[in-house]
């Protein structure tokens, strides 16, 4: 009797068609990645965006060539020092999106970002973080948007207030930390870069002028 079972099973198992594969477990569809909003070409919004840029640019720059040891540096007392100020930039970047309807992202804590001004690497990279994330929250609005009432510090306003606030910020304490980094030694790395070229076409010029 044992031997008719093994000897069917073995049939069942070696004949096409008498044994019936399990279905294949199909995946779940898996959703697409939602598209990143393109950037305005025109408008008061791709002006805006314009001015970050360059703010980005020449804070991030700035912030690469102080050295660490000087992120503690204050001119006063009662003052912010050099990292206090970039971090105060990077945290303000935030907390000015609040006033747009946009919360910073999970785990980013404004207040904790100004706290650690003085270590180089992390204000550097919240510097960096900031600027991305304001670029993409105004980035996502709509034009329409800029209408919308604001109110900024108890002062009512409207959206587009706010970005000629945030513009005027970044103006004020980028100018702040040349002035920090010139007393400190520290050439603007863009203005580094201009005298080079400049002192590159002076030699220049001078060896084309003919001998006597």
């Amino acid at each position: 009797m044992r031997r008719m079972f093994m000897y069917c099973l073995v049939v069942a198992l070696l004949t096409p068609g008498l044994v019936t594969p399990a279905p294949a477990q199909e995946k779940p569809a898996e959703k697409p990645a939602a598209p990143a909003a393109a950037a305005p070409a025109t408008g008061a919004r791709a002006e805006f965006l314009g001015q970050v840029a360059y703010f980005e640019g020449r804070f991030t720059r700035l912030a690469e060539a102080m050295p660490a040891e000087k992120y503690a540096w204050r001119p006063g007392e009662g003052v912010r020092s050099v990292g206090e100020v970039f971090a105060h930039v990077a945290a303000g970047n935030y907390m000015f999106l609040r006033m747009l309807d946009v919360q910073p992202p999970a785990g980013v804590d404004p207040k904790a970002i100004m706290a650690g001004g003085n270590d180089k690497a992390k204000t550097v990279q919240a510097l960096k973080d900031s600027f991305a994330f304001m670029q993409k929250s105004v980035t996502a609005l709509n034009d329409a948007d800029l209408e919308k009432p604001a109110n900024f510090f108890g002062q009512k306003t409207t959206q587009r207030g706010v970005l000629f606030h945030i513009a005027a910020h970044l103006g004020e304490h980028l100018g702040q930390s040349i002035a920090y980094a010139r007393m400190n030694g520290v050439v603007p790395p863009w203005t580094a870069e201009q005298q080079k070229k400049a002192k590159e076409k002076e030699q220049h010029q001078h060896e084309e002028q003919p001998k006597p």
